[in-house]
Formats: structure tokens, C-alpha cells, sequence
């Protein structure tokens, strides 16, 4: 599994992540899609690695800003994790 780490700026409420969270659903089959407008960042757990220009393009189409990426290895932890 992949962890991205996206900043996205721009976001200013619950629908302006629900937008972001959708166009990330929509490009790629992930896992989980989260967006924070707090944090200005969305994160995407998915099984195969996905292509970045790929994933900038897709929220850069929602109309917001997109910042850096972090990719890292993710693996879940905790007492069912193993």
C-alpha cells in the first residue's frame, strides 16, 4: 500500500474537500481518499503506486491549487493490522 501526502490550497469548507475527494475517486481505484481544509492537504491510500502528474492534474482540475507530493510505504497498523 501507498500513502500520498498532497497539499492542496484553496479548500475553504466541507464541499471543497468532498470535490477534491471525488476527483481523486473518480482518477484512481484507492482505498481511502481523505481532505483536510484545516490541514490544506489530502491524503490517498491506495494498493498500487499512482501516477503523480496523473494525481496533480485531477485536483488541479477541482480548481485548487496543488502543492507538494509525499509518496511513502504505508502499512496498516494496530491490533487487526498484521
Amino acid at each position: 500500500m501507498w500513502k500520498y501526502t498532497v497539499q492542496v490550497g484553496g479548500m475553504m469548507c466541507s464541499m471543497c474537500e468532498s470535490h477534491v475527494n471525488d476527483a481523486v475517486r473518480k482518477a484512481f481505484p484507492v482505498k481511502k481518499v481523505t481532505s483536510s481544509r484545516s490541514k490544506q492537504e489530502t491524503t490517498v491510500l491506495a494498493e498500487a503506486e499512482l501516477d503523480e502528474a496523473a494525481l496533480r492534474a485531477a485536483i488541479s482540475a477541482t480548481g485548487y491549487e496543488v502543492g507538494e507530493v509525499r509518496k511513502e510505504p504505508w502499512e496498516k497498523k494496530g491490533l487487526f493490522g498484521r
